[in-house]
């Protein structure tokens, strides 16, 4: 194959090579080596019963890894009990949890293969997921997901059980299937063992690293998920590789709260297993500000929309109490990236990150008055946090790495187990996804294409062979449809989704994602926006404002009292979102400019479709929804 540049990352390959067959082997090695140590953390309401509790009061609960293990043991023997056996698959359809990991692991240590579903999915989506799968049981969070099996009943004749983590106050009526709690299950799993002694370590010993372990089901932007068939294997070099490249490690404490459906999420579970650090679990969005300075982990991961809702929302909390604090943070945000960027720089050319005395001096004092609030809101002891899922806007970056917010913004897909490339707490260079992680090989295309090579790739899309072999090469290199380009040191630079990459009608070639992250960096009030321009003689862009921050500002220009929709119609925001706009435009080449925009009448969401779980917009339903307002856009252009 014909390759611009190639490069695997061989450091410490020792530690990646002498990987066990599966995370379940990990697991069980982690369990003997520091049963006592503990494991995981997970909110829990507080006793009732306690004198000082409030109404609704909750305090996190602690787990060792030898209690964790009870748990998963019990889980796994239940399973065995019912009849699951070697790579059948059991479907898991929860929020972030505790129990969620618990359930997977059962799973694996019973050689079953996790089938991951969005809660989020509807009844019509899980149905085509859990039949395709051939799922047999499926682990449900409570009565909502219950009753999308109930209603395609029809659908699912191999579906059998159904394992509740919250059990409803009435179960339903559902013909041919087994409905049963969670602990209905671990007893089941404590009564088999007592019968049959040593049967999940026997099973956990005869897993093959070449068998199914998981499969996700990829939320595309287009047409039916397609099924990524990972084996156990891909869950076993994540953790090692994560470990070895020092992106975790033993004294770590991570906060987890993305979704664990998503092979971000799930791939940290394999990493913090290996490393044996602490993961508090909770996948409750609305409390991740509540939780960070209650958890003060040192490392998290995060999809970019939530360090944009955090830039801004520094941003607009700052101009509400203008003048000179307004001014003050606007000054430290350019310190923070001219320190972030000048230190980059200068150690990519000499090593050093030394930056001149004067910068060091501004950054010192705009640390004392705006960055060490930014960290103390983080926790306080952040050493990295891990961006991955989509494109981080530069700007953003540099802004959070001067603030001594180190963001690692990370590459993979779910095809790739998640972890192909990350930057390092070290060594982070803003603009890139980092180096890849030991094992994994990276090479770009004639085209610009990124291709990989790994352990961790699939081994094919389920029940999809033709679809398999228009991605994947006999000789295992990975088409990922992603144009990037690779450093004489081995960092990749991710510039845009290959099918979404468009040329106007002029013959220029446009990168979407990056005019829409050098936006995201200019104006505070962006929630998400998507330009469009294909076959058309300039570039246009719909727009969905932030409600948490054009709110304020409308209420404080006479617009207090009206809703949303009024507040973006209203020629006061589309002038505020014009200057922006101009703003963007004064750094791009011509034919990249934006001529006009329109405002979403509301932000992109998942429940209308326009976003995938994993916050990616889905492109053709949102030009589809919007197809009036793009076509009044384009009105009297005289396009060809």
């Amino acid at each position: 194959m014909s390759s611009a540049h190639s490069l695997i990352d061989s450091g410490r390959a020792d530690i990646v090579a002498g990987r066990p067959a599966s995370v379940a082997h990990l697991f069980l090695e982690r369990v003997a080596a520091t049963p006592g140590a503990e494991a995981y953390r997970y909110p829990a309401p507080v006793d009732e019963q306690a004198a000082d509790s409030a109404p609704g009061a909750e305090q996190w609960r602690s787990v060792t890894w030898a209690q964790a293990a009870a748990r998963v043991y019990a889980v796994a023997a239940g399973l065995l009990s019912l009849g699951i056996r070697s790579e059948d698959r059991v479907a898991l359809s929860s929020s972030t949890r505790l129990e969620w990991i618990l359930a997977d692991l059962g799973n694996m240590c019973a050689g079953a293969a996790t089938t991951a579903v969005y809660p989020s999915t509807n009844a019509d989506e899980t149905a085509f997921i859990l039949s395709d799968s051939g799922s047999r049981a499926m682990f449900a969070e409570n009565a909502v997901q219950l009753a999308k099996v109930v209603a395609e009943r029809e659908r699912l004749p191999e579906l059998q059980t159904v394992i509740l983590f919250d059990a409803p106050a009435e179960t339903p009526d559902a013909v041919g299937l087994k409905i049963v709690t969670l602990a209905e299950l671990e007893q089941l799993g404590a009564d088999y063992l007592a019968e049959h002694p040593g049967v999940v370590e026997r099973t956990v010993a005869a897993l093959d690293k070449e068998q199914l372990a998981t499969l996700i089901y990829t939320s595309g932007t287009t047409g039916r998920p397609k099924g990524v068939r990972l084996v156990h294997d891909c869950w076993a070099y994540e953790g090692r590789a994560q470990e070895a490249s020092g992106l975790l490690a033993a004294d770590d404490v991570q906060f987890m709260w993305l979704p664990l459906s998503h092979v971000f999420g799930k791939t940290l579970i394999s990493g913090q297993i290996a490393t044996g650090h602490v993961m508090a679990v909770d996948g409750r969005v609305e409390r991740i500000i509540h939780n960070l300075p209650v958890i003060r982990p040192t490392i998290m991961a995060s999809a970019p929309r939530i360090f944009e809702k955090v830039y801004n929302g520094i941003a607009g909390k700052a101009r509400a109490a203008g003048g000179a604090k307004y001014r003050i943070f606007l000054w430290a945000a350019r310190t923070a990236r001219e320190y972030a960027r000048t230190a980059q720089a200068n150690r990519i050319a000499t090593g050093s990150d030394r930056v001149p005395f004067a910068l060091g001096l501004k950054h010192s004092l705009a640390d004392r008055l705006v960055y060490a609030k930014i960290r103390a809101a983080f926790g306080g002891r952040l050493r990295g946090a891990v961006s991955g899922s989509a494109a981080l806007a530069p700007e953003i970056g540099y802004f959070f790495v001067g603030a001594g917010v180190p963001i690692l913004e990370g590459y993979g897909l779910s095809e790739t187990s998640a972890g192909s490339s990350v930057n390092r707490a070290e060594d982070i260079r803003v603009g890139t996804v980092g180096r890849p992680l030991p094992g994994t090989e990276v090479r770009i295309a004639e085209d610009g294409e990124i291709l990989l090579r790994g352990p961790g790739i699939m081994r094919g899309y389920h029940n999809l062979p033709e679809k398999t072999a228009e991605v994947l090469e006999a000789d295992g290199w990975f088409h990922t449809e992603d144009i990037g380009e690779l450093s004489a040191d081995g960092f990749l630079r991710i510039t845009d989704r290959k099918k979404d990459m468009f040329k106007t009608s002029g013959g220029k070639y446009v990168a979407p994602s990056e005019v829409e992250g050098k936006f995201k960096a200019v104006c505070p009030f962006v929630s998400n926006i998507l330009v469009i321009g294909n076959g058309r003689n300039y570039c246009t862009a719909l727009i969905g404002l932030d409600e948490s921050a054009i709110m304020p500002w409308a209420a404080e220009r006479g617009l207090a009292g009206r809703s949303y929709t009024e507040v973006v119609a209203d020629p006061q925001v589309h002038q505020l979102i014009d200057g922006f706009v101009q703003r963007l435009n004064a750094d791009l080449q011509r034919w990249q400019t934006v001529k006009k925009f329109h405002l979403l009448p509301r932000d992109l969401d998942v429940e209308h479709g326009e976003l995938t779980p994993s916050l990616k917009i889905k492109r053709p339903v949102v030009e589809r929804e919007y197809a009036d307002a793009v076509t009044a856009m384009y009105a009297g252009s005289n396009e060809a």
